[in-house]
């Protein structure tokens, strides 16, 4: 009779609806998924042996979802570590990890990797060595123990140089990666190896105070490895301000203040002449083409006119260099500190309002601070650059 197969009809009907293998799961599933969750927490108990020279702590794996195909199974999972006395708080890494089944219910791990779309850890990318110096610990993959013994003694320079320059409190340590090539070192940052072809290091963390994990600088081995022993040093110095000035770091912050600081505590201990550290600045005012305004955060982008980026690093620096002479170091890093707080104002008198009054060319908004930078330090003479606005 019709009214018998009803319940028929709504079971499959029901069955359907749920489509059994994105929602509803088959008997066993749940205790399927659970024996692999175990056996990814039973295997990340602890990090894996070709770790133990990397002072690793907290390693856990937190696993979000699992898909089984058959005798395979694959675990999404965020990777939570820190580096024993470095990070303040733990790094994060998205990960898929593979597990074999034994036929029994069991499972065991055949592959950790990174999740599609993550970049990948340094030890993805080959066997790590760690070198500790007495303010760094470099981890590098494929490089020369005297290598990443050299970059640890610049990095111990550096730290003390940078002190100098930002007297507030910082941890005073850092955290150098020291891959094998360029490419790897733009797939450990996630973007393509033109955005850093010619550059020496890069810096990536947290901006902003709290618990975070400690700065990497990341180091390209290639454009590295061609600069002078004074440009190593320069570039250290210049990364580790960077990680120095992180919690005095905010989205107010502009990127001219930010890169011109870090240049100006680098090149502050050294002897070269605005001429001499702002080369591409130095040919443009010769030609008479003064900077209309201090450079905007977009100017710094890389895979561009590398001319005209050097020209915005050389400008931010002497801006900043500008400041700090009119006004004194400490005007510079107050400076620093309120425009993490707040846009920068016009003119700056919050910055060193006790110090006897604005310049004029500043008092007249970026334009004027670029052009008196530019012209008055690599053309010779300020006031006239001031008479010319």
């Amino acid at each position: 009779m019709p009214p018998a197969r009803r319940p028929v009809r709504l079971l499959v009907l029901a069955l359907l609806l749920c489509g059994l293998p994105a929602g509803c799961a088959a008997p066993g599933a749940g205790a399927a998924d659970a024996a692999v969750r175990r056996a990814v927490a039973d295997w990340a108990a602890a990090p894996p042996a070709r770790l133990a020279g990397i002072p690793l702590a907290g390693w856990s794996y937190e696993v979000s979802s699992v898909r089984r195909d058959g005798v395979r199974a694959f675990a999404r999972a965020v990777l939570h570590y820190r580096l024993a006395g470095y990070d303040t708080a733990a790094a994060d890494a998205r990960r898929e990890v593979e597990l074999a089944g034994d036929g029994a219910g069991g499972w065991r791990v055949a592959a950790d990797r990174p999740a599609p779309g993550a970049p990948p850890q340094l030890w993805d990318q080959g066997a790590v060595t760690a070198v500790r110096g007495a303010h760094a610990l470099v981890l590098g993959v494929g490089q020369a123990p005297q290598t990443l013994s050299g970059i640890a003694a610049e990095a111990d320079r550096a730290v003390p140089a940078v002190s100098a320059a930002w007297p507030r409190p910082w941890a005073g340590r850092l955290v150098v990666l020291v891959p094998g090539t360029l490419d790897a070192m733009a797939a450990l940052l996630g973007q393509p190896a033109d955005a850093y072809r010619g550059m020496g290091a890069v810096t990536t963390g947290r901006v902003g105070a709290g618990p975070a994990p400690a700065d990497r600088v990341v180091i390209n081995p290639e454009g590295y490895a061609g600069l002078s022993e004074a440009g190593r040093g320069i570039v250290l110095t210049h990364e580790v301000t960077h990680v120095a000035t992180r919690a005095a770091t905010s989205a107010t912050t502009p990127l001219w203040l930010s890169e011109g600081f870090a240049d100006w505590a680098a090149y502050r201990a050294t002897d070269r002449t605005p001429a001499e550290a702002a080369p591409e600045l130095a040919r443009a005012v010769r030609r008479g083409e003064l900077p209309g305004a201090l450079p905007a955060d977009g100017d710094f982008a890389f895979g561009g006119d590398p001319e005209a980026l050097a020209r915005s690093y050389e400008g931010a620096w002497l801006a900043c260099r500008l400041i700090a002479a009119k006004w004194g170091d400490a005007a510079l890093v107050r400076l620093y500190e309120e425009a993490g707080r707040a846009p920068c104002p016009w003119p700056w008198t919050k910055a060193w309002g006790r110090t006897g009054g604005t310049h004029p060319a500043l008092a007249r908004g970026p334009a004027g601070a670029a052009r008196v930078g530019a012209s008055g330090t690599l053309a010779g003479d300020a006031q006239d650059a001031d008479r010319d606005q």
